[in-house]
């Protein structure tokens, strides 16, 4: 404990807020991270599927869904979140804190991991598309056996990838008041000048991105075929 309050003197005692710092961390990953990939995966599924020879093409469909991906994909994190104030309010009652994060995340991060699923369900090979449908398989079955299963390896690899973006959106958030490591580094490492600070959410992190790292080659390594 004394090399830890050497190192980081001004954390070690302010002990109790980092822990809840980094509790509300985990809980923005695991919340958002959970809803956004149930809308992402059926979004693209939808661009997939919609699409100009796809299983089901719908121009109308994929213009609107393609369209309102870029366009909330486009705008710059920190302004999303401040001009979402308003509705973050109105839907859970307050913009601050772990609740007044999980809106503006979600919405932030869904059409990037919509992109990135989509990217996934591309490098299907289309002849097994096409060899399912001469099998005489529905599109529900087809969706399931092929694009999903098929994908498993690169969903696995593209969620690594968006729930690392995410890990720098929930340090962003805390700009606005959000909560968790992000605040925590904000109110003290750069409002207070306490270096410490700073460097211990730094190091959080690089545990952060490690785990996710790890899990997602583990499900990369079980589910690829040989």
């Amino acid at each position: 404990m004394s090399l830890l309050t050497d190192l980081f003197p001004n954390v070690s005692v302010r002990m109790d807020e980092f822990y809840d710092a980094t509790l509300q961390t985990i809980w923005m990953i695991l919340i958002v991270s959970v809803v956004s990939f149930v809308l992402s995966l059926a979004l693209a599924l939808l661009l997939t599927t919609s699409k100009p020879g796809g299983l089901s093409p719908n121009a109308v469909v994929f213009q609107i869904v393609d369209k309102l991906t870029n366009f909330f994909r486009s705008i710059p994190f920190i302004i999303l979140a401040t001009t979402m104030i308003p509705l973050t309010r109105f839907l859970v009652g307050t913009a601050i804190g772990l609740r007044g994060a999980v809106v503006p995340l979600i919405v932030g991060i869904t059409p990037f991991f919509t992109r990135q699923i989509e990217s996934a369900f591309m490098n299907v090979d289309p002849g097994v598309v096409e060899a399912s449908v001469s099998m005489g398989l529905s599109k529900p079955q087809i969706v399931w056996a092929v694009y999903l299963r098929e994908s498993i390896p690169q969903i696995a690899k593209v969620t690594s990838i968006t729930v690392i973006h995410l890990l720098a959106l929930t340090a962003v958030i805390g700009v606005v008041g959000g909560g968790g490591l992000g605040d925590f580094a904000i109110r003290y490492g750069f409002q207070r000048y306490m270096f410490d600070a700073s460097v211990a959410v730094i190091l959080v992190y690089l545990v952060f991105i490690y785990i996710v790292e790890t899990t997602g080659k583990l499900i990369i390594a079980s589910t690829t075929h040989e």
